[in-house]
């Protein structure tokens, strides 16, 4: 769902300047991935039944939870945090998809309780007791709380459309700030938490996201107004990068460089999601509270 970050240079590399010609690193390989799963999505959204994308939205959800789970309990000794964490993110996905059958509230309430009992069935010595209920606590609404609103949006009417949507404007942002910041970046961006990414790369993904919400209005989507686009396309890119740089501010101080090795040469499923867990929200409420859906 991701395509990465941009890339100009690290930290203690030589400057800009003297890097090799952009054309030797960019890597064009990225794009693969999507341009397979991309039409497998719209298939799934567009005509199979609900419960198949929440199946789907369940199995990555769980996946990019363990992975930050690991970022803090990396021991044996975390296995009682990630096991529960893991489950009261299954629990509040179901509830988001099938309120009827249970309250996300109930899941909430027992998610907070369940933090702050930690301890007394954690292995895990007494000083960072305080440390790993917040942990267990912010990894449940970190990944199971935002990129569930992509089940709140696909309940909307024409929301098979709308999910297709917020993809595919993440996609586009996550992609052009890749590719324009690999080729014309040099001024960073934020060089204390993503050494690599540009302010070329951030221009470059907010036009690609805003030519995206354009194409997406005259394919499938014409209620967008012209107003409607130019802000989506801004709000997606820009909450994308910003979902992208928590991430990256995550991995920083666990010390990794990626979530997981689910994908070989693309991180893990939170390296995967990150954008989209703000985009998710951001767009549900957009399209709900400024546009009536």
């Amino acid at each position: 769902m991701k395509q990465g970050a941009v890339e100009c240079g690290g930290e203690g590399q030589q400057p800009v300047e003297t890097l090799p010609s952009a054309s030797k690193r960019l890597d064009i390989r990225r794009i693969y991935p999507a341009l397979i799963f991309a039409p497998l999505f719209y298939v799934l959204v567009r005509y199979l039944p609900p419960s198949a994308f929440f199946s789907l939205v369940l199995t990555a959800s769980l996946l990019a939870t363990g992975e930050f789970y690991r970022l803090h309990f990396r021991t044996e000794q975390g296995a009682v945090p990630i096991v529960a964490g893991v489950g009261a993110t299954a629990l509040l996905l179901t509830s988001m998809q099938w309120p009827d059958l249970l309250s996300e509230q109930t899941v909430l309430l027992l998610t907070v309780v369940g933090s702050l009992l930690l301890p007394l069935f954690s292995q895990r010595d007494l000083s960072r007791a305080l440390m790993d209920s917040a942990v267990l606590a912010f990894g449940v609404l970190y990944v199971g709380f935002t990129i569930g609103h992509l089940l709140r949006t696909r309940a909307l009417d024409g929301g098979e459309f709308l999910v297709f949507f917020v993809v595919l404007t993440t996609w586009a942002g996550d992609t052009g700030a890749y590719y324009v910041g690999t080729l014309f970046g040099r001024r960073k961006l934020t060089p204390t938490i993503s050494p690599n990414k540009t302010v070329e790369g951030l221009i470059g993904g907010v036009a690609c996201s805003v030519l995206t919400a354009f194409g997406a209005r005259a394919w499938f989507l014409p209620s967008l107004t012209t107003v409607d686009c130019v802000a989506l396309g801004l709000l997606m890119a820009g909450v994308g990068l910003a979902g992208d740089l928590v991430e990256s501010a995550l991995k920083r101080s666990a010390g990794v460089k990626d979530s997981g090795g689910l994908l070989p040469g693309h991180g893990g499923m939170l390296d995967r999601l990150d954008s989209l867990l703000f985009t998710a929200p951001a767009f549900y409420y957009y399209v709900t509270l400024g546009k009536g859906y």
